[in-house]
């Protein structure tokens, strides 16, 4: 017979948010404070536990707003999807909100590792992220000196 640790699984792994993403993410919570405040406790307790770092510090492999990511969970088959805030989300293209449960669960994490999160249906899942791409929108490009 296996036994397992619920509080050893469950633990939360060290994620890592850029100072711009964690500024909009944390109004984004409080702006929805009212209409879901479950949603909105849990994108504002994913930002109070993130270590904040400035754009150019966050790792390239880092699951930040508009990254790419490709995961596997106990709940569907691999999957890549983009994370976008709720004004850009559509499922059918891959394009994932922040505002969903899994989107919640991928801010700040980088390849290995795993997080568990709730599904709207209460059920208990685990992700584990595979691959991180970042998004270069022409709006983000650098800009040339001089």
């Amino acid at each position: 017979m296996t036994t397992t640790t619920p509080h050893r699984n469950n633990r939360k792994p060290k994620i890592v948010v850029g100072a711009t993403d964690h500024e909009r993410l944390s109004a984004l919570a409080a702006s929805i404070q009212d209409r879901m405040p479950e949603l909105a406790d849990e994108l504002q307790a994913e930002m109070e536990r993130a270590k904040v770092v400035a754009e150019r510090q966050v790792p390239a492999n880092v699951v930040r707003m508009g990254s790419f990511v490709s995961f596997e969970s106990d709940a569907a088959p691999t999957r890549r999807v983009q994370l976008v805030f709720p004004g850009e989300a559509d499922i059918a293209a891959g394009r994932v909100s922040v505002l969903t449960p899994i989107g919640t669960a991928l801010i700040g994490l980088s390849p290995g590792q795993s997080i568990a999160w709730t599904a709207r249906d209460g059920r208990q899942h685990r992700l584990t992220v595979l691959n991180v791409e970042q998004a270069v929108p022409e709006a983000v490009a650098p800009k040339e000196a001089g």
